[in-house]
């Protein structure tokens, strides 16, 4: 049902942001609504000098945006979901998502013969430190250094480096704006942050109006994979500055849920696999953290990688 409301749909100002927004913005219209996008740069767009789990703050990305929300300046916000804190701005919640991308990430290399040997000696750039646990964990040999920036800006900076061997992305986002060259591989065997590929859609908790639109577009077994996912975050008090990844993915009458966490230099992790009935999904993810810190070590570990300090060009003190 159409509203004679102008939705005004927040954004960050990045191409890859303002495709997401476009893509929202094109399912509602499609659906009889009128909207208007209001774009605005975030505390993430504009403080390029550190890596992001060094900042020291949460939702670098999504603040700005927030308080559109809350000051009314907009109706509703499009965040990739995997950007958007596990504890939202008071009155603001996620009311709908749209059908997940890709999930992947992927690997940009100049030598594809340093995937080949586990033992091998590259440097590979990467800003999270999720992907940097798990690669690693598998190459323990190579480098990680930190990037910054819009995708289009990595790739510039990868591809102008000579330091750098190979610089790790979401597949999703190189994806959605046809930027996978040739020389990318798929990493099967890396686990997820938890909601990546998921674009998000956020507005007020008073707002039921909106609410019900948003419905209409929203869908639902990407809402509950997304929810599994972030409650597992929360639960295991993670984010930007905590390595934890986590897939769970709807077959039939059951939620498949895959759950980690790595020390910084991936000598240490820990993992949860579980299977539990779709009807479950509101508790899964807490279940499966709690899982998780019942291995021993579990616990000190997440206590030894909060206490870390962070300098300013992202090493520990």
């Amino acid at each position: 049902m159409s509203t004679s409301r102008i939705i005004k749909i927040a954004t960050r100002t990045s191409k890859l942001a303002l495709w997401q927004t476009e893509l929202v913005k094109a399912r509602l219209e499609a659906r009889g609504h009128s909207c208007e996008i209001v774009s605005m740069e975030s505390t993430g767009d504009l403080q390029l000098s550190q890596p992001i789990y060094a900042l020291g703050i949460s939702g670098v990305f999504t603040k700005q945006l927030d308080a559109a929300l809350i000051n009314k300046q907009a109706d509703i916000a499009v965040h990739s979901l995997k950007d958007v804190p596990t504890q939202l701005a008071e009155g603001l919640m996620i009311s709908a998502v749209l059908e997940r991308g890709p999930s992947q990430d992927l690997v940009i290399v100049k030598d594809k013969t340093i995937l080949e040997d586990n033992l091998s000696w590259a440097t590979i750039a990467s800003g999270s430190l999720r992907r940097r646990g798990q690669w690693l964990a598998k190459y323990p040999n190579h480098q990680l250094v930190g990037i910054r920036g819009n995708v289009q800006t990595r790739l510039r900076k990868f591809a102008e480096s000579e330091e750098m061997d190979a610089v790790i992305f979401a597949k999703a986002g190189l994806e959605r704006l046809g930027l996978i060259p040739d020389n990318a591989v798929v990493l099967d065997w890396m686990l997820p942050a938890p909601a990546q590929g998921i674009i998000g859609i956020a507005c007020r908790e008073v707002d039921t109006e909106m609410q019900n639109i948003l419905a209409e577009i929203n869908h639902q077994e990407t809402f509950i994979a997304g929810w599994v996912e972030r409650q597992f975050m929360q639960t295991m008090m993670g984010g930007c500055s905590v390595p934890i990844s986590a897939y769970a993915e709807l077959n039939g009458s059951e939620l498949e849920f895959k759950g980690a966490m790595h020390s910084f230099d991936g000598k240490r992790y820990f993992e949860v696999t579980r299977v539990m009935l779709i009807s479950e999904w509101q508790d899964a993810g807490k279940i499966s953290a709690q899982k998780l810190l019942q291995q021993p070590g579990a616990t000190a570990l997440i206590e030894e990688i909060r206490n870390k300090k962070w300098d300013e060009e992202g090493a520990v003190n």
